[in-house]
């Protein structure tokens, strides 16, 4: 195994919309989608399109989103022995609003993903034992999360964080036990408190969790790119000019593959340029697990920007 994915699974519920409604208003949208989400089954999902074999840790409810919830794992070659259905639990939802201009705003329901616990982890453990790298995230409970990093810890494994969605109660001396640590522009001025408008205040607050022991920062900004950050030196990946219909899951794209290439080469330069072109594509259809490029179409993409 390569790959474990301890996190969330959703629903996504996706409205495209011309504009938002008004208090009390209703309006005609132009189109609606159902697909596979969640933040931790997309970075999963799209590691395993990229070639690598993962395995999820996650909980679905008792209705009639999680079998086919389970079926899309197993269909992507996902090993679903730890997920896990919760008795008179819904699974989660979220509910998100694409605009024309390809900017999405998200709800998220936790459902089934707040009943993992710090015991699923250890239940896992022989089958977690055998993996290269754990992606985390923050749709589910914090102390499942920061077990997680201390099981990483204890069996030598890579830690990836992405605090998504951000929490102020986010325990930064569990993070800086992680290997790396996966913000956007959002998150980071949430965490830090500071502004992002421009590239040198995101150095600065990026700085400021190195200064607090964060090994590395890797700090996506959308069309503008990704930073990288760690202990004195920074590297800045230039992002790819595409025509974006739908940025639902680019960030988590963006992980997944990143997670991907760093397992399979160690090489964290080459994994961000890779993860780059990855989410690129992602951004050009619409849909979230939809939208994800295979392989063979990422290594398509790099080779017509050479």
């Amino acid at each position: 195994m390569d790959i474990a994915v301890i996190g969330s699974n959703m629903v996504d519920l996706i409205t495209y919309i011309e504009t938002m409604p008004k208090e009390g208003e209703t309006l005609e949208a132009p189109d609606f989608e159902i697909g596979c989400g969640g933040k931790g089954a997309n970075q999963a999902i799209a590691a395993a399109k990229m070639g690598s074999r993962v395995m999820m840790v996650t909980k679905v409810g008792d209705d009639l989103f999680a079998d086919n919830t389970i079926a899309n794992f197993e269909k992507h070659g996902i090993d679903t022995e730890f997920t896990e259905k919760v008795p008179g639990t819904s699974s989660g939802v979220a509910p998100i609003f694409v605009d024309p201009e390809s900017k999405n705003r998200i709800l998220i329901i936790k459902g089934a993903n707040a009943h993992l616990a710090p015991e699923d982890v250890d239940r896992a453990a022989d089958k977690l034992k055998q993996c290269r790298l754990i992606i985390l995230q923050l749709e589910i409970p914090l102390p499942t999360v920061y077990r997680a990093i201390e099981f990483g810890n204890e069996h030598g494994i890579p830690v990836i964080l992405n605090p998504a969605p951000a929490s102020k109660e986010l325990d930064f001396d569990a993070v800086c036990k992680c290997d790396f640590f996966i913000p956007n522009e959002s998150e980071l001025e949430i965490l830090t408190g500071m502004p992002v408008e421009t590239e040198e205040q995101i150095r600065q607050a990026a700085d400021t969790l190195l200064v607090k022991g964060v090994k590395n920062v890797i700090v996506t900004m959308g069309s503008r790119g990704v930073l990288w950050m760690t202990k004195g030196e920074s590297h800045f990946v230039a992002s790819h000019r595409v025509d974006a219909i739908d940025t639902t899951g680019a960030g988590d794209a963006f992980i997944g593959a990143f997670s991907n290439e760093y397992v399979k080469t160690g090489d964290i330069l080459r994994a961000l340029k890779a993860a780059t072109a990855f989410a690129a594509l992602s951004v050009t259809k619409r849909g979230t697990q939809s939208s994800y490029p295979t392989a063979a179409e990422v290594e398509d993409f790099i080779a017509e920007r050479v």
